[in-house]
């Protein structure tokens, strides 16, 4: 089978580009450790510039919750630290323990967080994985479900944390760390669920929840088939069909220029690639955060 060639997270056309650790761009396909855990070294007997202002990135899953500090030009100042989701997560135990997380990381001036679900102007408008208190695939509560509705999840971290924060859907952070600025990009998360974003000359579009529309023979989501529990279920064979199926039908539905696959599950990707679909490196939900900053 023939060699499928990753992209490694870079900044859109215009920007200084995120800075991806080198052990993510040694490999050819994506790695199933995160790539993001090696800090890159400096030159020896060079000052480093101040980088300001740095940026606390969180990168929220509902398998694992990341964090990490970055300086301005996307240098990664100290190794991503990860906690596994703990469940049930209503709001103020994900404000705590992301407020836990950041506590070891270096001084930061701003913060930003990609979270897995609809958001806009900084309010949870969706948070699939969160409504149940088993987590993903469990069965929903009441309780949890209005916790979440319309969540202020911006004001919440900025009020923990004493700095200003921007919060966005996390497909869409980490496609910023990864679209070129050329025409219609379209980025794809594959990890508990799957999440998507669309670029128009490097300008992020709308959020649309692709995910929940329907994919499979009898009406399921891209969630449903594509999911990591669906993968689970069927095996990574099956899935990786399902992947290749998938590309196809977001192509007759938005005709991309370049496609990327992101997400955790990236890793698990083995179909033989068009020359216009990227596998990308899982550090750009962490990188990503830099550029939420820079957006119009």
């Amino acid at each position: 089978m023939p060699t499928t060639t990753k992209r490694s997270p870079q900044g859109r056309a215009g920007s200084a580009p995120v800075q991806a650790p080198s052990s993510s761009r040694a490999s050819g396909r994506a790695s199933s450790r995160h790539p993001a855990a090696r800090v890159p070294s400096r030159p020896a007997g060079r000052t480093a510039r101040p980088g300001l202002p740095r940026t606390l990135c969180f990168d929220i899953g509902g398998s694992g919750l990341k964090a990490s500090v970055l300086s301005s030009h996307g240098e990664l100042l100290h190794q991503p630290v990860r906690v596994p989701t703990p469940y049930p997560l209503p709001p103020e135990q994900l404000i705590s323990t992301l407020a836990g997380l950041a506590s070891g990381l270096p001084a930061y001036q701003r913060v930003s967080a990609g979270f897995p679900g609809m958001v806009r102007a900084g309010r949870v408008l969706s948070a699939p994985h969160f409504i149940s208190p088993s987590g993903p695939e469990g069965v929903p509560s009441a309780e949890l479900q209005s916790a979440w509705a319309g969540f202020n999840l911006q004001e919440a971290l900025e009020a923990a944390l004493g700095r200003p924060c921007r919060v966005a859907n996390d497909a869409d952070v980490q496609g910023a760390a990864l679209v070129k600025g050329e025409g219609l990009e379209l980025v794809v998360t594959l990890g508990t669920g799957v999440g998507t974003a669309l670029f128009w000359q490097g300008k992020l579009a709308p959020h649309l929840e692709l995910a929940q529309h329907p994919l499979g023979k009898k009406g399921q989501t891209y969630n449903e088939v594509l999911g990591n529990d669906a993968r689970r279920k069927v095996g990574n064979k099956k899935w990786n069909a399902r992947v290749a199926k998938a590309i196809e039908v977001l192509r007759g539905l938005v005709f991309f220029d370049h496609c990327y696959i992101g997400g955790g599950n990236s890793s698990r990707v083995k179909a033989q690639l068009p020359p216009d679909v990227t596998l990308a490196d899982n550090s750009a939900g962490i990188l990503g955060g830099v550029r939420l900053w820079e957006r119009a």
